[in-house]
């Protein structure tokens, strides 16, 4: 699980998000693992049963104005409350309304005390904005991922199938190299998965025989891309005279990446074939059932639209009449 201490939180984010510390600084190692937010209304009143330990503890404008509202010992015992937990931070929005007693707490129990500039909702809005891609989920796989039209495609199969041939020729076509051999693959919101090479592979790809490339220095800056959505996974397979391969296309098979179902279509590979023009026809063919055009199930209705009529015109008179 990836974490983020509050000192790099403040050192990447602080000036977007608007934030000042103002105690605590002795728990700046503290760290978080997502941008959600916890507000402690129910803990100030001393309902724990629900509380979430291990996410910012913010106090917008309801919980600052309960806090008013109590007797000076009466504020220190609701805010002791929450200090009692391993919480990593207290962020209080909007000016003014900070109390003495959070200030003594946050030094006393190491916690950083965090002040925004902002409103309650465009805080929570910016730390998504900022941190969603940090703690999104990540996968790394084997493989090799190429924008052809447009259309992400991630090319799986055994190790030295061809993976990186295929993607050096379609490079050579005018199509882009995002990640060879070592694909980091992110689940953005809303089930969107982003592919990306690991910073010191970016603009390499190895071509055994050869070696190492920069596809970059080859091919200039039309040849790379730093990272693509995936759409479609292609998978590499060694030609079987007695598998029987999809001939029409009906059936449609998927692969799931990070609880993500993907399109994946099984290509044999024999010599002599041209694998780039099938993978260009890949791309073309996904863009088409994207605009709602599905070749396979245009021609099996022609197909049965004309046995249908066969059928009619070779039955007797009376049968048709």
């Amino acid at each position: 699980m990836r974490e983020l201490s509050i000192r790099e939180l403040l050192e990447k984010y602080g000036r977007m998000l608007g934030l000042n510390i103002l105690a605590g600084e002795a728990g700046l190692d503290r760290t978080i693992n997502s941008s959600d937010t916890n507000r402690p209304g129910l803990a100030l009143t001393g309902f724990v049963e629900l509380f979430t330990v291990d996410q910012i503890q913010l106090l917008g404008n309801t919980e600052s104005e309960y806090l008013h509202s109590l007797p000076d010992t009466r504020k220190h015992e609701a805010l002791g409350i929450i200090f009692q937990f391993k919480i990593p931070c207290v962020v209080v929005t909007g000016r003014d309304r900070i109390v003495s007693e959070l200030r003594q707490l946050a030094d006393a129990h190491g916690v950083p005390l965090l002040q925004s500039e902002f409103s309650t909702a465009k805080f929570n809005h910016l730390l998504h904005f900022y941190l969603d891609d940090i703690f999104a989920p990540q996968i790394t796989v084997h493989g090799t991922l190429v924008d052809v039209y447009g259309v992400g495609l991630l090319f799986s199969g055994r190790s030295a199938i061809g993976k990186s041939e295929v993607g050096l020729d379609l490079v050579e076509r005018g199509h882009r190299l995002v990640a060879d051999d070592v694909v980091v693959i992110t689940r953005k919101v809303q089930g969107i998965l982003v592919g990306c090479s690991p910073e010191l592979l970016q603009d390499h790809m190895e071509i055994r025989g050869i070696g190492v490339l920069n596809i970059k220095r080859m091919f200039g800056v039309r040849g790379t891309r730093r990272e693509k959505r995936i759409e479609v996974v292609v998978h590499l397979v060694d030609w079987d005279d007695d598998f029987e391969y999809e001939r029409v296309g009906m059936e449609d098979h998927v692969r799931s990446i990070l609880s993500v179902e993907l399109p994946e279509i099984a290509v044999p590979l024999f010599p002599g074939k041209a694998i780039t023009v099938i993978v260009e026809a890949i791309a073309l063919n996904y863009l088409l059932r994207v605009e709602g055009y599905h070749a396979a199930k245009e021609f099996n209705t022609r197909l049965l639209n004309e046995m249908q009529a066969r059928k009619i015109s070779r039955a007797p008179h009376s049968d048709r009449e």
